[in-house]
């Protein structure tokens, strides 16, 4: 017990980094290597790559693009669709690199808890905003997009200053998350079944 709460820390900036890559994994790289670059916050050994001008500015282009594309109906649901290859492993290797220095075994370990936490956060986000674009009027979808900036931001600061409280509501995040994916799949279903049913029960002419 001594120990996890002496790496408390630690646990809450890998869960962050993980879960904010499943919703803004450019913003994620590019905060966190300005940050580390200026002093800000002091980064793990195999997380210092992240402050090369290389990584930031390439990280805050493409945090730019991101943030333009995640806000116009339809081309965010493509956008997630492409995004899938890269969040997912992207978050993994965040989480890894946190626990870079305590040995291969929990760095593999850290590396596929945080690639599951990146994937519910990515198919959650995936599907609520697949669910909003049903909508004929765009305000949800950005509503939505200006949440996810607002959650990404302050879901970071939460773990540094109260890494207790942030893996709390991580735990409840990915339980809801779970959930929302239940709902998400039989509604999915009861949307395909719906006008086969309909052919099935509708009398013969």
């Amino acid at each position: 017990m001594e120990a996890l709460v002496q790496h408390l820390p630690e646990l809450a900036l890998a869960g962050a980094l993980a879960w904010g890559a499943g919703l803004r994994l450019y913003l994620v790289v590019f905060g966190l290597g300005l940050a580390g670059r200026l002093g800000w916050l002091p980064l793990p050994e195999h997380l210092s790559l992240l402050t090369s001008p290389m990584v930031v500015g390439a990280a805050g282009f493409m945090a730019a693009v991101e943030l333009f594309a995640d806000k116009l109906p339809f081309l965010d649901t493509i956008w997630d669709g492409l995004q899938t290859f890269v969040r997912i492993p992207a978050g993994a290797a965040l989480a890894a690199g946190v626990f870079g220095d305590s040995g291969a075994g929990i760095a593999v370990a850290a590396a596929l808890l945080g690639g599951s936490v990146t994937a519910a956060t990515h198919f959650s986000k995936a599907g609520v905003r697949a669910a909003a674009n049903t909508s004929p009027e765009p305000f949800s979808n950005l509503g939505l997009s200006l949440a996810e900036d607002a959650m990404v931001v302050g879901g970071g600061w939460l773990a540094l200053a109260f890494p207790a409280l942030f893996l709390v509501l991580l735990a409840v995040f990915l339980v809801a998350a779970v959930l929302l994916a239940v709902w998400l799949l039989r509604g999915a279903r009861r949307l395909f079944r719906g006008p086969a049913a309909d052919s099935r029960g509708s009398p013969a002419r």
